[in-house]
């Protein structure tokens, strides 16, 4: 039998909802239409857990990306302050989590009571001291594969429903193909600029090889020309090496350690490195660090990666008995690492272009080298690590590379894990 007085209260509180019900769907439209005309991948995520907080009124959101390499979740995206701690890019196993089971199973799941759920990923809420206490988790599916998943973490009031799972769900469809899309635009347009930057170098190599086989060629013109093959094969090599590492990291593969660093002995250690390139050119090295700095949250190995770019580069493209400063030291809530040198400057035109891939300086003598990557990949790193990274220059008197990255004072308690 039907509970008539039942029935007649869920048509009430149906047509109660209903304008506010119109109004999320009406926000769902918009906010499909926004994800499917952003092709940068890091603003595309960002879109979509913000979107996904707003249409479920939940207290925080993340978005989890699958790695086929790892074999496991990673966080790429999420709600409030939660990137800005130590969250950023955790790894979730496959196994005994709640966002692993909804990518094996290829399902919503809705957990009431997460902590108990044998399948709660605890060492989430540990690391950020967030606590979780309801989860809704839907999967990014395309119509080929399951791309990772959404969560919607804390209703904020009562609990979830069936709308918010509806809405979640419909919101990921759409992210997936929107994800999927950028992906393939960032490898076209990074591969249409590889094959247009490989050309030079093998314009190079295939006149060298012509004129080689030529019998009655000189010897001292033919160890110029080997002399050239080696230089371009080099190049070709070197050029390869960091299209492979700049496509990692703006596809979101290029994993981030999190761990603590201490940036002046870091920095102190870079400087060494390349101490012997600086006395070869005639370049003196001074450093000045606050002894008192607290470490930052990063990858040791990558931020070592962008400060011997920036070193090697101070040096590179200095004058004779020049100098390169390095200066690490407190602002407010950020760790601050700038290298200056006393070099030829950047002129104005070209400083909007200067973290661009491919991108260098125009040099008439072309007496400095290089693929035209090192300074788009250490931007793309130190952003993910939620830094960042600038540039001042004067042309005759040298430039200032400043990376700024948050310190522990900037991680916020009120972090918003996905599970």
């Amino acid at each position: 039998m039907t509970d008539g007085r039942g029935q007649t209260e869920r048509d009430q509180s149906a047509i109660r909802n209903y304008p506010q019900l119109l109004r999320r769907y009406a926000r769902l439209l918009e906010v499909s239409v926004d994800l499917a005309s952003t092709l940068d991948l890091d603003t595309l995520l960002q879109n979509v857990v913000d979107a996904a907080k707003e249409l479920t009124e939940c207290e925080a959101t993340s978005l989890l990306l699958y790695d086929p390499a790892t074999r496991h979740l990673h966080f790429e995206a999420a709600t409030g302050a939660l990137f800005g701690g130590s969250s950023s890019r955790i790894v979730v196993p496959m196994e005994n989590s709640i966002a692993g089971w909804v990518f094996a199973h290829g399902e919503p799941l809705h957990v009431e009571d997460a902590l108990a759920d044998t399948r709660f990923y605890r060492e989430v809420d540990m690391l950020t001291q967030f606590e979780t206490r309801s989860v809704l988790c839907v999967p990014l599916r395309t119509q080929e594969k399951t791309l990772g998943v959404i969560e919607a973490i804390n209703k904020l009031h009562g609990v979830f429903q069936e709308e918010d799972e509806r809405m979640l769900y419909a919101l990921a469809s759409q992210a997936a193909i929107a994800i999927e899309n950028a992906r393939l635009f960032q490898q076209s347009d990074l591969v249409a600029e590889m094959v247009h930057e490989l050309r030079t170098p093998l314009t190079s190599l295939t006149a060298a090889a012509h004129l080689l086989k030529r019998q009655e060629l000189p010897e001292d013109q033919r160890g110029r020309l080997a002399d050239t093959v080696y230089r371009e094969v080099f190049r070709l090599n070197e050029m390869a090496t960091d299209f492979l590492e700049l496509a990692r990291l703006e596809s979101g593969r290029g994993r981030m350690v999190r761990e603590p660093v201490h940036l002046g002995g870091l920095v102190q250690e870079c400087i060494e490195i390349v101490r012997p390139q600086a006395e070869a050119e005639g370049v003196r090295l001074e450093s000045e660090t606050e002894t008192t700095q607290a470490p930052v949250q990063g990858d040791r190995n990558r931020l070592k990666q962008v400060f011997l770019n920036l070193l090697t580069n101070a040096i590179k493209y200095n004058r004779p008995e020049g100098q390169v400063r390095v200066r690490v030291f407190l602002d407010g809530t950020e760790a601050v690492t700038c290298v200056s040198d006393t070099g030829r400057g950047i002129p104005p035109d070209s400083l909007p272009h200067i973290f661009e891939r491919f991108y260098r300086v125009p040099d008439p003598g072309d007496s400095v080298g290089g693929t035209g990557l090192g300074l788009a990949i250490a931007r793309r790193i130190v952003e993910a690590l939620h830094g960042t990274m600038t540039v001042e220059s004067q042309v005759g008197k040298g430039s200032t590379f400043c990376v700024r990255l948050p310190t522990g004072a900037a991680l916020s308690p009120d972090t918003r894990p996905a599970r």
